[in-house]
């Protein structure tokens, strides 16, 4: 059996739709539903029904989607056992928005050109989400906000940047005072679910600080394009390059908040544990040397 027909099946059923499966798989419709066919056809069941533009599971569908899963976790095992404690399989690494394109790239560059044998799956998602998923199993390493409370002793943490807050405010604002400025201005809000967006709720109330908020986004390029077009000021992380081209935005610091510390959580057993140490690693050569690319101390212990 082709996992990656058994991967497929289980993100359609997630999905509930052919096409959104297949724009997350980057593949056409008609190559999803082939490789739906296929396994039907190997495992002798109609896995799926469909019901105008969606599809749902059948009772086989259900059962496969329960054990799917474990089976394909076994399958990856597999392959790193097999490689004797050497890097390989695949590596599945979830990462929020800010490090797949700051941090993610650099690192499986520097990792492809000596790692021949790793296969690489990027979840993007927010640090919330993304700790819960390595926890549950459903990733090895994460590229997140740090946790604000104690990780597990089976999990690791590295951190990798330490990020004070920034105030952003169109180019052409007269600003003063920081204070006056987030009070006086429309106020844009890193959303509060997020750890980030806790850091700045917390710098509000600890100087009793009222905002004339209007907007509450998760995306910090999103906040920064509406700064950038005159539309309020925010409190954001100083995250890494690179932000949008084209943005003219002053970038003020604010002196007593907290810092973001943006870091890698990873498993530190388990056998995918060769292949989880040498993308931490590499990660901390990033760190130590962020304006050019992870070097060859990405190995070292």
């Amino acid at each position: 059996m082709d996992t990656r027909f058994l991967e497929t099946f289980l993100i359609v059923a997630e999905c509930g739709s052919i096409a959104e499966a297949a724009r997350r798989l980057n593949m056409t419709s008609a190559a999803v539903a082939q490789r739906l066919r296929v396994l039907e056809i190997e495992l002798g069941q109609t896995l799926v029904v469909r019901a105008g533009r969606t599809v749902r599971p059948t009772a086989a569908g259900n059962a496969v989607q329960l054990h799917a899963p474990d089976l394909l976790r076994a399958a990856r095992d597999l392959r790193s056992v097999a490689a004797n404690d050497q890097p390989a399989g695949q590596l599945r690494i979830g990462a929020t928005a800010t490090a797949l394109t700051g941090i993610v790239p650099d690192v499986i560059a520097s990792l492809r050109t000596r790692y021949t044998q790793i296969d690489y799956f990027l979840q993007p998602g927010s640090s919330a989400e993304l700790y819960r998923a390595l926890l549950d199993g459903k990733l090895d390493v994460a590229l997140i906000v740090q946790p604000p409370f104690p990780v597990p002793k089976a999990f690791d943490w590295t951190t990798m940047r330490q990020e004070s807050l920034l105030l952003i405010a169109p180019e052409g604002l007269a600003i003063s005072d920081v204070h006056s400025t987030i009070t006086g201005e429309p106020f844009i809000r890193y959303d509060r679910s997020q750890w980030g967006g806790q850091l700045i709720e917390r710098y509000l109330r600890r100087h009793s600080l009222v905002v004339r908020e209007w907007a509450e986004l998760d995306a910090l390029e999103a906040i920064a394009a509406l700064v950038n077009r005159g539309l309020g000021v925010a409190l954001v992380p100083d995250w890494p390059p690179p932000w949008l081209e084209g943005l003219n935005l002053q970038k003020v610091p604010v002196e007593d908040g907290e810092l973001r510390c943006m870091g890698v959580l990873s498993a530190n057993s388990g056998p995918r544990v060769a292949v989880t140490r040498v993308f931490v690693q590499a990660c901390k050569s990033l760190a130590r040397n962020p304006n050019g690319r992870p070097g060859s101390s990405a190995t070292s212990t």
